[in-house]
């Protein structure tokens, strides 16, 4: 008999605290590693860090195109595993790991060749350019390595193993701590690369991540084993994986454009107002990493009961989910709502016009982030079910037809100016969650069938 799977069965708020706890933890490390390389980086100056951050738009959107294959191995893996189906999910995870790398390669070089182009589009200064090209054509040759530390967190997570990728991301967090100054400012017979410098920090520290996921993946001691002989492409699950990733994809890529498109309306505005907009921006970027978690949590969860055939016990993990995202992001909203003045002031002290602004923003925010909690539990709910598309068309709406046309009408078309910029925050955030809340409710999410999934590895044998 197989071992019982903990989480298509027992306690559901436990394995939903036990899955989304280290993720959220994850996602903080991978911030303060972003941190550690602007605090870096802004020892060379103010122009590096401009370069560091001219580029990273660039490098999240391409990798949003990409991550879609390894959100389709998550919701493959979480199906076959609430199944028991353990031939499956190695033979799904060998699948996933080859069309990652390749789609890695593909992204290694778009990226290489649209560097230049995109970081000359951008207008900035050309010694900020230079710096710019040149770490953005060293960290899109580490692709490879970043996607494939992806991919094994992303197979992991459907299985439901995310405090072995939590503690390889805090070892690589530590390890870029002392890469970092070693390649950007140099000592004994290691040059200074400047800015590069980060850069090549990140790809050794992607390399030694991916090098220890693929050790275990080949392994077979964390609930999944590769085998060499699974790796030959197959291309009928790659055209099953491809719809089902493609949505989540776009899904990804919406969120970066829509981020992109607010930065242009925003920086039409005064000098105060672009200040206030960026403090409010790490505020949220800051809020949804436990709704992020949460939402991913809840991917997991869905994905392995209704591949074990428990769509009731789905429905409930859903809707329990949308309970916990609404009450602990509106709690987290009542922090910031009273501490907004003291928040902003942290960023920019004794600049009284743009704290007043920022406290401003951060409290109209503050009101609806419970609804941005159901928002991003929905989406996961939809991705374990494999309504990729249904996922995709939540982002589309709270972003594109929702956010943005709100804050250009409401600050360009009405005497609010700023002020309307801050308002569509709260308003598309609670029209966001009352959709996500009835595409929840409504439940055709429980009924969906993957295309294809039943005929993955047909041909398998049980011969070890």
């Amino acid at each position: 008999m197989p071992r019982a799977n903990h989480l298509t069965e027992g306690p559901i708020l436990r394995s939903l605290a036990a899955l989304t706890v280290p993720i959220v933890f994850a996602n903080i490390l991978q911030t303060g590693y972003q941190l550690t390389d602007t605090f870096w980086v802004g020892r060379l100056g103010a122009g590096a860090v401009a370069a560091v951050s001219l580029s990273f738009p660039v490098v999240f959107l391409l990798i949003s195109l990409g991550s879609g294959l390894g959100i389709a191995g998550t919701i493959l893996v979480a199906q076959h595993k609430g199944r028991r189906d353990q031939e499956r999910v190695n033979y799904v995870s060998a699948q996933t790991v080859v069309m990652m790398l390749a789609a890695s390669v593909v992204v290694t070089v778009v990226g290489t060749l649209a560097s230049a182009p995109a970081m000359r589009l951008m207008g900035a200064a050309p010694e900020v350019v230079r710096d710019a090209i040149s770490y953005l054509r060293i960290s899109f040759l580490g692709m490879v390595f970043l996607f494939g530390f992806f991919v094994f967190q992303s197979l992991m997570r459907g299985v439901g193993d995310v405090t072995t990728p939590m503690l390889i991301v805090l070892g690589t967090v530590l390890l870029n701590l002392g890469l970092d100054p070693l390649f950007i400012f140099g000592w004994g017979p290691v040059p200074a690369f400047g800015v590069s410098g980060a850069a090549l920090a990140t790809i050794g520290t992607q390399a030694v991540a991916m090098a220890v996921g693929f050790a275990m993946l080949l392994g077979g001691r964390r609930g999944i084993h590769v085998h060499l002989r699974d790796l030959r492409p197959d291309l009928g699950l790659a055209a099953s994986m491809f719809r089902l990733g493609l949505p989540a994809s776009i899904e990804q890529s919406t969120r970066a454009l829509g981020l992109t498109a607010m930065v242009f309306l925003v920086a039409t505005f005064p000098t105060t107002v672009v200040a206030a907009y960026g403090i409010g921006a790490r505020i949220l970027s800051f809020v949804i990493i436990p709704s992020l978690g949460l939402g991913m949590a809840t991917t997991t969860l869905v994905g392995q009961n209704l591949g074990a055939g428990n769509s009731d016990r789905a429905e409930h993990i859903a809707r329990l989910s949308a309970l916990v995202g609404m009450v602990v992001l509106s709690l987290i909203g009542a922090v910031f709502f009273v501490a907004a003045i003291p928040i902003t002031a942290f960023f920019v002290p004794g600049e009284t016009a743009v704290i007043a602004e920022g406290a401003h923003f951060i409290r109209l925010m503050a009101l609806s982030f419970g609804f941005m909690g159901v928002q991003m539990v929905t989406s996961g709910t939809l991705r374990g079910a494999g309504a990729t598309v249904s996922a995709m068309l939540l982002a589309i709406i709270s972003l594109w037809v929702l956010r943005f046309p709100l804050a250009l009408i409401l600050s360009k078309g009405t005497a609010l100016g700023a002020v309307g910029l801050w308002w569509a925050f709260p308003i598309s955030n609670v029209l966001a969650g009352l959709i996500a809340l009835l595409w929840l409710l409504g439940g055709r999410w429980k009924h969906i069938r993957i295309e294809g999934v039943e005929r993955i590895g047909t041909d398998l044998t049980s011969e070890e």
